[in-house]
């Protein structure tokens, strides 16, 4: 008898006896002498692991996606049409792409690109900013200053945003500020809107809808029925805007 059938007798006979009889437990020996078969299996065969962790990712990226389709359909106006965002590209473009992002996330730097290469080559595509400000305090005051100026000058604000984020250092409230004034709005004004209007209910609508999309970082992307996690790169974007074109989803099978 080779190894391996051993191995999967011991195993057959494993759960022909123990599964209907609870009470024949396999004694000491028993149990050591399965170990050290499973031991020297695995040792000789170190592939296996590679295989089931394949597989474990595999089935925890389906349950991830499984719970975010659920979470878009439940909060579909919050994510496509909030009041607290805004939208680039073609307002009524026929697919949409929402970006969850941090001013101070390095990946959301590196993937802005992606975002602009997409609009300049596709004039039917809308991108929704979604400020997620989850890396510190100086992401949420940096957030706080942008919604002012989203605010006061909502034409300029994807200059703002791209300035911001695609600027050296880290973004702060004293940065932002100073970007706004370079564009024209006072931080005298800045401040005043801050204020009266400090934008608490966006920031709690997105930590809310982070957390029921499985959202643990930036940048998150929702399109179509689906999740996007992570800089993904404009090429996967793409590909993911033409599923959503050619049967609705962005993944299609």
């Amino acid at each position: 008898m080779t190894f391996k059938t051993k191995l999967a007798a011991t195993v057959a006979l494993l759960f022909t006896v123990a599964a209907p009889l609870p009470a024949l437990a396999l004694d000491d020996a028993q149990k050591k002498e399965i170990g050290e078969f499973i031991k020297e299996y695995l040792v000789e065969n170190p592939e296996i692991l590679v295989d089931v962790q394949e597989a474990l990712q595999k089935k925890q990226e389906e349950q991830q996606q499984a719970k975010a389709k659920s979470a878009i359909s439940d909060n579909e106006k919050a994510i496509y049409n909030s009041p607290y965002d805004i939208a680039l590209g073609n307002p009524k473009g026929d697919v949409t792409i929402v970006e969850f992002f941090d001013y101070n996330c390095g990946y959301c730097k590196r993937a802005l690109s992606d975002m602009d290469d997409i609009l300049k080559e596709d004039k039917n595509v809308r991108f929704v900013l979604k400020e997620l400000p989850i890396l510190g305090p100086d992401s949420l005051a940096a957030h706080k200053v942008s919604a002012a100026f989203r605010d006061l000058a909502p034409e300029k604000y994807g200059e703002f945003h791209r300035a911001l984020l695609g600027g050296e250092g880290r973004a702060t409230e004293e940065s932002a500020i100073a970007l706004a004034a370079n564009m024209g709005i006072s931080e005298a004004d800045i401040r005043k809107t801050m204020t009266e209007k400090p934008h608490d209910d966006a920031v709690r609508e997105a930590y809310s809808l982070a957390n029921d999309l499985g959202i643990t970082g930036t940048p998150s992307y929702v399109l179509g029925n689906e999740m996007v996690f992570g800089a993904v790169g404009a090429d996967d974007l793409r590909a993911k805007i033409a599923n959503v074109r050619a049967c609705g989803k962005a993944s299609c099978s």
